[in-house]
């Protein structure tokens, strides 16, 4: 198996990101890699490129950077809410998954976000607040804040009403 090393002039998923040396077979090198301008082969006078295709990665990652952090004030300052189905218990019926956190965030505040990005342990099922963290970047997290509530009245209120009708099954089942 030949190998070659080539200087890569942009970002290759799998492969690395651009002024990277990597070594791949030679005709990957010399059949697509080359021809289609994505990669140098190393060579003396491509090493003194190498100089500008660094500064031109450092300068790709900053803007990201960047963007990341507004993306993530941004997020930060939006709050979600989301009714569920429960029962006279207060078990939910239903949950609260990424992809419902994802469809949310497009639909009342158009921003589009990949649900793989959403980091939940597990679906939401209980009501309360909750804060979910988004990974935007691979040093930005942000905070989204989720409130999550009940479709029923509160059970406090269903105890009340449950303690008088339990004489009457007594009085019935007596009879």
């Amino acid at each position: 198996m030949a190998v070659t090393e080539i200087i890569l002039k942009e970002n290759i998923p799998g492969l690395g990101a651009e002024a990277d040396i990597v070594k791949v077979r030679k005709g990957y090198a010399r059949n697509h890699l080359v021809p289609t301008g994505k990669a140098y082969d190393v060579t003396p006078g491509n090493l003194k490129r190498l100089n500008l295709l660094k500064l031109k990665r450092a300068e790709r990652e900053a803007k990201e950077l960047n963007d990341a952090d507004d993306f993530a004030r941004k997020i930060g300052k939006i709050k979600l809410d989301f009714i569920l189905e429960t029962g006279e218990t207060g078990k939910a019926f239903g949950s609260v998954t990424a992809k419902d956190i994802e469809d949310k965030l497009k639909t009342d505040h158009d921003i589009t976000i990949d649900r793989h990005r959403i980091e939940l342990e597990r679906p939401i099922k209980e009501t309360g607040e909750r804060e979910v963290t988004i990974k935007l970047h691979h040093d930005v997290t942000a905070t989204l804040k989720i409130e999550v509530k009940s479709s029923t009245p509160p059970a406090v209120e269903a105890e009340g009403d449950a303690g008088t009708a339990k004489p009457k099954r007594k009085t019935k089942s007596a009879a």
